[in-house]
């Protein structure tokens, strides 16, 4: 029998259920439940603290929203403004964010210890192809099983890893040094970046 009180009284209490977690959506007009707000005009001018029903009929004068902005401020802070432009406008704004921004892609080349000439050329152009197009590119020496013993020696693989580097020539940056990780070893190297 509780249950059913608990439903009368969100269903007829006013108050709101979020089902879907909490929505990045701003409260507008009758959905704010404050009583005072810190509102501001259209034009930006603070008009101070005002009860919530007086906002809500300036804005409506206007043919506006009064769009709470910062709830959590001490008052809860509203501006007056046209929400379905502001909404269009953000979304415009998060667009053109998502196309300004690249996505840099870690690739990976493996080599290995016995990685004959032709291979070893093959695979440095690959990795200068991965660099051109702006990826970072993980250099790998692997191991084959039953030639671990050659992993103990740092200085030999070291070696190799910087005569990688070495014949991408000038178009990389390193940004990770050669160093161990288990019983492979590894080198990130990424685009140079030009200087202005």
């Amino acid at each position: 029998m509780s249950s059913f009180f608990y439903l009368l009284f969100y269903c007829f209490g006013g108050v709101t259920i979020n089902t879907k977690g909490k929505s990045d959506e701003a409260l507008i007009n009758e959905e704010i439940r404050v009583k005072e707000l810190l509102v501001i005009s259209a034009s930006g001018e603070k008009l101070g603290v005002i009860s919530k029903d007086s906002a809500l009929d300036m804005a409506y004068q206007d043919g506006l929203d009064l769009v709470l902005v910062s709830p959590d401020s001490n008052p809860p802070v509203a501006k007056i403004m046209d929400y379905s432009k502001y909404r269009f406008e953000q979304q415009k704004r998060l667009k053109e964010q998502k196309k300004k921004q690249k996505v840099i892609e870690v690739k990976e080349i493996q080599f290995t210890p016995t990685t004959d000439t032709h291979d070893f050329d093959t695979k440095v152009r690959k990795i200068n192809d991965f660099i051109a197009h702006g990826n970072k590119v993980k250099v790998t020496l692997k191991f084959q099983r039953g030639r671990g013993r050659m992993a103990m020696h740092d200085d030999l693989c070291i070696d190799i890893i910087n005569k990688i580097i070495e014949a991408l020539g000038d178009t990389i940056s390193v940004e990770a040094q050669p160093k161990q990780e288990g019983r492979n070893y590894y080198a990130i190297v990424v685009p140079k970046k030009e200087k202005k």
